[in-house]
C-alpha cells in the first residue's frame, strides 16, 4: 500500500481522541519521524497549545516571534534545525480556517517532495479534527490557554468557523475579548449560488446576552434554511425574539446575501453592526436605511436593499464595541480611525485582518481595557463565478 494511503487510513480508523498518537505512530513507521506534535491555535489566535492527554499541562507557544507561529501566520511550512535533525512546522488548515500547526521532526533533511507529502497530511489532519470535535473535547480543551466564561463558551460553539475561502470570496472573523465574549457573533453559509453573512450584537452582558444572541442566530438560521427571502428571515427572527422577551431585549443585526453569480448583495440593516468598503485604496462606510433591531416590537416589517460588489472589493464589518470604543481622552474610536485601520491592513489576507484591527484597537482604548465586546469580520470579494444557464447581468440598486 502507498504510504500516503496508509497514513490517511490510520487517521480515519482510530477513535477521535487518538489522532495525535496515530499520527506519531504512522509518521514514525512510514517517514522515520522522531517526534510529532499537534499544536492548536488558542481562541485569541495569539498562542499555539500542544495537544496532550492531560489538557492545560503544557506552556503555550507564542504565535509572534516563533518558528511555529510563522508557519501559522504565513500559512506556509517553516523549519528549524538541530544538528542533522530538522523539524518542519506545517499549517493545519481546512478551507481557509486556520486550526494550528503540525510539528514533524525528521532525523535528516529529506527530499523536497517529502515535505510536500507531509503538508498534505497536515491538511488531512485538519479535516479529521473537524469531525473529531463532534465526539471529543480534547482538541477544544487544547485551544484554551485559560478558562472561558460561560458566555464565551456559548458564543464560540455558535460560530461557523473563523475563516472560509472559495474562488469567489475569502472570509475571516474574530471576537474579543476572546475568553470573555458575550453578545457579539457572526455567522455565514455558502451554497453554489449564494453566500449569507450575518453580524449580530445581542444587548446586555454575560450569559444573558449570550442566550439572546443564541436565540437570534438560530432563529435566523432556521428561517434561512427554510428558503425564505432575506426580509422574511429578519421578520421571523424578530417574531421569535419578541415572543420570548416581549420587547424588553433586542438584537442589532446586519444581514447580507451575496449572489455568487452576479456580485449583487441584498441587505437588511437592523441595528448597530456597520459595514466599511475598501475599493481602489479608499475606505468608506457603506450606509443603509437602518431599521428596528430584531425583537423590538411585534410584527415589524423589514425591507431589503441592494448594492453591487465589484471585483477586488474588501468589506469590513464591525460591532459597536469597535466604533464606540473610548480612547484615553474620552474620544470615540470613530470613522476616521476605522477608515485608517481598513487601509493599513489592506495587504493582509482576509483571515488576518480582524485580529490585526482588534490588536490596534486595544492600543487606543482608555486603560487598554474593553468596556464592551468587539467583533470584526473581513470579506474579500474576488469576483462572481458564472452559473450554468444564466448570465452575469442584473439590475443594480446602489446602497445609500
Amino acid at each position: 500500500m502507498d504510504r500516503s494511503l496508509a497514513v490517511e487510513r490510520r487517521l480515519r480508523d482510530v477513535p477521535p481522541h487518538d489522532l495525535p498518537a496515530a499520527l506519531r505512530s504512522a509518521l514514525a513507521e512510514h517517514f522515520g519521524a522522531e517526534a510529532v506534535e499537534l499544536l492548536m491555535a488558542d481562541y485569541a489566535l495569539t498562542e499555539l497549545c500542544q495537544v496532550s492527554t492531560l489538557p492545560y499541562t503544557n506552556e503555550p507557544i507564542p504565535v509572534e516571534g516563533t518558528t511555529p507561529g510563522d508557519a501559522f501566520v504565513a500559512q506556509a511550512a517553516t523549519f528549524s534545525r538541530d544538528g542533522e535533525k530538522v523539524t518542519g512546522y506545517l499549517p493545519v488548515s481546512v478551507r481557509g480556517d486556520r486550526l494550528g500547526v503540525l510539528a514533524v521532526t525528521l532525523p535528516a533533511e529529506p527530499e523536497p517532495p517529502v515535505w510536500a507529502e507531509l503538508e498534505r497530511f497536515a491538511e488531512a489532519v485538519a479535516h479529521e479534527l473537524f469531525v473529531a470535535d463532534r465526539d471529543t473535547d480534547l482538541y477544544i480543551q487544547a485551544r484554551r490557554s485559560s478558562r472561558l466564561t460561560l458566555a464565551a463558551e456559548m458564543q464560540w460553539q455558535l460560530l461557523p468557523g473563523r475563516a472560509c475561502t472559495r474562488p469567489e470570496f475569502a472570509l475571516g472573523g474574530q471576537l474579543e475579548p476572546a475568553y470573555a465574549i458575550y453578545g457579539d457573533c457572526f455567522d455565514w453559509s455558502a451554497s453554489a449560488q449564494k453566500l449569507a453573512v450575518t453580524l449580530v450584537n445581542g444587548m446586555g452582558q454575560g450569559a444573558e446576552a449570550a442566550l439572546l444572541t443564541n436565540l437570534a442566530v438560530n432563529a435566523l438560521r432556521n428561517a434561512r434554511r427554510a428558503g425564505v427571502g432575506l426580509d422574511a428571515q429578519a421578520e421571523l427572527a424578530d417574531q421569535a425574539i419578541y415572543a420570548h422577551y416581549s420587547g424588553a431585549q433586542h438584537v442589532a443585526a446586519l444581514l447580507l446575501q451575496f449572489d455568487l453569480g452576479t456580485g449583487l448583495v441584498d441587505v437588511v440593516d437592523a441595528g448597530s453592526p456597520r459595514l466599511w468598503r475598501l475599493r481602489d485604496g479608499k475606505a468608506e462606510r457603506v450606509e443603509f436605511e437602518e431599521q428596528l433591531p430584531l425583537g423590538s416590537f411585534e410584527d415589524t416589517v423589514y425591507t431589503t436593499h441592494r448594492f453591487q460588489a465589484l471585483d477586488a472589493d474588501r468589506f469590513v464589518f464591525v460591532s459597536d464595541g469597535v466604533y464606540d470604543a473610548v480612547g484615553p481622552h474620552g474620544e470615540l474610536y470613530g470613522d476616521r480611525e476605522l477608515a485608517q485601520a481598513v487601509v493599513v491592513t489592506a495587504d493582509l489576507p482576509a483571515a488576518h485582518v480582524p485580529g490585526a484591527m482588534l490588536r490596534e484597537l486595544s492600543t487606543r482604548r482608555h486603560g487598554g481595557q474593553a468596556e464592551d465586546d468587539a467583533m470584526v469580520v473581513c470579506l474579500d470579494w474576488f469576483g462572481p463565478t458564472p452559473l450554468p444557464g444564466r448570465g452575469n447581468s442584473a439590475p443594480v440598486t446602489a446602497a445609500r
